[in-house]
C-alpha cells in the first residue's frame, strides 16, 4: 500500500548505470601505426562521459528509528498477561528509507515498512484495523510533524500471523540553509498503543502468535530484548 505523507510529492531517485564496453588489449606492432589508426583507437578508448540524471545528496540522510514502547502491539482480554488471553498482535519487523537533496532544496524522504501481525485465541474476528504513526523530529527537540496512519488486516483461514508491508512516501522536511544535512532531524514511527501496551513494550516482554495456536487456545510467550 502506498500513501504519501504532508502534501508535496516524493522524489523517487533513479540511478542509472551505463556498462563500459569490454575493452582488448592490442600488441604494439613497432612503429607500424599511423595518424589515421592512432586517431581511430583514440576515439574509441577515450570515452567521453555521458552526464548522469542524479547527484549525491548534499549530507547523510535523516536518522530513521522504531520507537521501542510503540514498537509492538498487544492486546490482552481483561488486561491479563497470558498466553490464552491475547488478542491480537503487531510488531514492526524493519524500516527502510531513502532521501534525496542537494544545495538548498527540502529533504525528501520515502519509508518502507514491514510489519508481523498475529491473531491470538481471544481474537474474535478475522479482520483487524491497526493504526500507526510517523513523527519527523528535530533531532533531540521538538516533534516537527505527525500523522497517523491505518493499517487494515484480513488473517486467512488457518493463519494466525500475517507479514504486510506500507509505503510512506513524500516526507518533505524544510531547511534553512545549505549547511543544515539530514542527520539534525529524526523519523520515528511506532503503533499507535495504550499507556498499558507502551509499559509492557518498556518493560521488555513480548507475546508472539505461533502459527495455529489460536485453534490450540495458545500462544507464545518470551522474555524482553
Amino acid at each position: 500500500m502506498r500513501r504519501r505523507l504532508l502534501l508535496l510529492p516524493a522524489l523517487l531517485v533513479a540511478w542509472t548505470v551505463i556498462p563500459l564496453a569490454h575493452a582488448y588489449a592490442q600488441g604494439g606492432g613497432g612503429g607500424g601505426d599511423d595518424d589515421t589508426s592512432k586517431k581511430k583507437r583514440d576515439s574509441e578508448w577515450n570515452l567521453r562521459q555521458a552526464p548522469l540524471p542524479g547527484q549525491k545528496n548534499a549530507g547523510p540522510c535523516p536518522y530513521v528509528k522504531v520507537l521501542y514502547d510503540a514498537a509492538r502491539y498487544e492486546e490482552f482480554k481483561d488486561g491479563q498477561e497470558a498466553s490464552n488471553s491475547v488478542g491480537y498482535t503487531g510488531e514492526i519487523e524493519g524500516v527502510a528509507a531513502q532521501c534525496a537533496y542537494r544545495t538548498t532544496d527540502p529533504i525528501k524522504v520515502n519509508m518502507r515498512l514491514t510489519f508481523e501481525l498475529g491473531r491470538g485465541p481471544q481474537a474474535t474476528e478475522s479482520k483487524k484495523t491497526y493504526t500507526y504513526w510517523v513523527a519527523v523530529t528535530h533531532r533531540n527537540r521538538a516533534v516537527l510533524a505527525k500523522e497517523y496512519f491505518t493499517l487494515p488486516v484480513s488473517f486467512p483461514a488457518g493463519k494466525d500471523r500475517v507479514t504486510l508491508t506500507d509505503d510512506v512516501n513524500g516526507i518533505v522536511i524544510p531547511r534553512a540553509d545549505a549547511t543544515v544535512a539530514g542527520d539534525n532531524f529524526e523519523i520515528l514511527v511506532g503503533f499507535d498503543v495504550t499507556p498499558q501496551m507502551a509499559d509492557f513494550n518498556r518493560e521488555g516482554k513480548r507475546f508472539r502468535i505461533n502459527a495455529g495456536a489460536a485453534a490450540a487456545g495458545g500462544g507464545g510467550a518470551s522474555g524482553g530484548r
